[in-house]
């Protein structure tokens, strides 16, 4: 009984040790990375650094968190963030936002957060390198303002990033339940105010191949760029209106795609006017794309649906045989 007991004290003196070392290590780690980044010439600060969860987590607290990197104009803060890890492997970790307001910047514009019970799982490959097999992003209710003014906002959000076959390959999901535009975007998308406040499905299956892993590098020096594109599906319902997508992109160097997009629109006239009062296509072309498609969509047999393919060739985008313009330019700042 003496020997188990001993055994028993022993085990548990070097596992409070192994875990108070390596909480320390973890706190360094992250603090050391804010230091870093103030050597690199960003905004990196924090008024406080606290480490909790014995015996079994990590949980490391950084109260008003702020960073900001002058390269590309984003910033970000917030009250506090929590980054809570089982203790005998950091590499699986649990980020946990304040419910009050955190506040994201791109130069002079900034955009109020405020979501319940937002969360980020990160997955991490053992390795300095730090390779990213799986991020989830989910979130309760959340809202998104510009000057007080709701942008958007939703019940529920969840995106899963996770590696898929090749280390730089990962498969993306993303669904937002009660998605609700502000009224600055349904002025802009010249929504009709019989449309329901809410969506009933917003959602989208992809599998994106970057230039290179997500790691460290990617906050440190450049962002992973998208080389190839498999879009299994993108659908959008929102009262009478429904769209669908699915087809494959691949991207150069300069972001610039190249493939095919099969689209299925239904009330798709209500979708031009809201792509011409957003920009995406110029007054002059409005009235011929609708004969066109008019045309097109009585060959199916249903003149409220449309099935047509999005063409992504040299640099321009076309909507079956009528061309858009230039296309957009796949860049990740």
């Amino acid at each position: 009984m003496r020997r188990l007991i001993r055994v028993f004290v022993f085990v548990a003196l070097a596992w409070s040790a192994y875990w108070f070392i390596a909480g320390y290590g973890l706190r360094n780690a992250l603090t050391g990375w804010f230091d870093r980044q103030q050597e690199l010439g960003w905004q990196a600060d924090f008024s406080g650094v606290a480490t909790a969860g014995y015996p079994f987590q990590h949980t490391t607290r950084l109260d008003n968190p702020a960073l900001a990197d002058p390269v590309n104009g984003t910033a970000w803060s917030a009250d506090w963030i929590e980054f809570q890890s089982p203790a005998i492997w950091p590499g699986r970790q649990m980020l946990r936002f304040a419910s009050t307001p955190q506040r994201l910047s791109y130069f002079d514009q900034t955009t109020t957060i405020q979501a319940e019970e937002l969360q980020a799982e990160l997955h991490l490959q053992p390795g300095v390198a730090l390779v990213l097999e799986k991020m989830a992003l989910t979130s309760e209710r959340w809202l998104l303002t510009t000057e007080g003014d709701p942008q958007a906002g939703g019940k529920t959000l969840s995106l899963v990033m996770e590696q898929s076959g090749a280390p730089e390959s990962y498969g993306i999901a993303a669904r937002i339940d009660g998605f609700t535009p502000g009224e600055d975007l349904r002025h802009l998308m010249r929504s009709a105010s019989t449309l329901p406040q809410a969506f009933e499905t917003l959602e989208m299956d992809m599998f994106v191949t970057f230039d290179k892993p997500w790691d460290r590098t990617a906050l440190e020096q450049r962002r992973p760029q998208p080389v190839a594109i498999d879009l299994r599906l993108a659908e959008m319902k929102w009262g009478e209106l429904r769209l669908f997508a699915a087809g494959e992109l691949d991207v150069d160097e300069q972001g610039i795609p190249t493939g095919e997009i099969a689209m299925k629109a239904e009330n798709w006239r209500d979708m031009i006017a809201m792509a011409n009062a957003a920009g995406a296509l110029p007054d002059q072309a409005v009235d011929p794309v609708t004969r066109a498609l008019g045309f097109m969509a009585g060959l199916g047999g249903n003149p409220n649906a449309l099935d047509l393919q999005l063409n992504f060739r040299d640099g321009f985008v076309a909507l079956g045989p009528l061309p858009l313009g230039p296309a957009p330019r796949l860049v990740l700042r």
